[in-house]
């Protein structure tokens, strides 16, 4: 196990400078960032982390232009253009832990999940159960506190899952497509996060 102050220094030694839009899965290369219609990554500042939190949290809230088309996905970069990936999240991300259902054929077990029926999700962060690929919008269904199944459609079939379980690090996470039918405005609220603690 690293330790507190260790998480923070592996934390700081990244160099995120800008944020980029994505209308799908970024993975680890920018693929689906946005263009044209006056899109540029903009600047975003994460001041280092301290006090052994693993946490970094931004302090500003870059606005952006964007063409016609789907907002789903940020990434964070060290640079202007091209540079690394550093870090991906699902536009409104809430990511929590998840297990396969023991009691739910085809589900998925993480307690207390928030989730409502036919809510879009994602996996992301590694490998997810055999049955599922990371980055794919999915819809939350048969929904209950703890648990719920997945389907490719709002109230379609539940796509079986495992027996394989997710590679440690993967995480479910609420997704919000912001849909733009002519150019725009994006903004990304203050409070985004680098955190290590997933």
């Amino acid at each position: 196990m690293f330790t507190s102050a260790s998480r923070d220094t592996m934390l700081n030694a990244l160099v995120p400078t800008h944020a980029a839009l994505c209308s799908a899965f970024p993975g680890q290369t920018f693929a689906n960032e946005l263009t044209g219609g006056g899109y540029a990554r903009q600047a975003v500042t994460f001041p280092a982390a301290a006090g052994g939190t693993g946490i970094r949290t931004s302090t500003n809230a870059p606005s952006f232009s964007v063409p016609a088309g789907d907002v789903a996905w940020i990434a964070f970069a060290t640079a202007a253009s091209a540079g690394v990936n550093v870090a991906v999240s699902p536009n409104g991300a809430n990511p929590k832990e998840f297990f396969l259902s023991t009691a739910v054929a085809n589900g998925i077990y993480s307690p207390a999940h928030g989730l409502v029926n036919n809510q879009r999700i994602t996996f992301y962060g590694g490998t997810p159960p055999t049955g599922l690929t990371e980055g794919t919008l999915y819809y939350a269904i048969t929904v209950a506190t703890d648990t719920f199944q997945v389907s490719l459609t709002s109230g379609g079939s539940v796509i079986a899952i495992g027996p394989t379980q997710a590679q440690p690090g993967c995480l479910l996470s609420p997704i919000v497509v912001e849909n733009f039918g002519a150019a725009g405005t994006f903004n990304l609220a203050t409070g985004a996060t680098l955190n290590l603690n997933y």
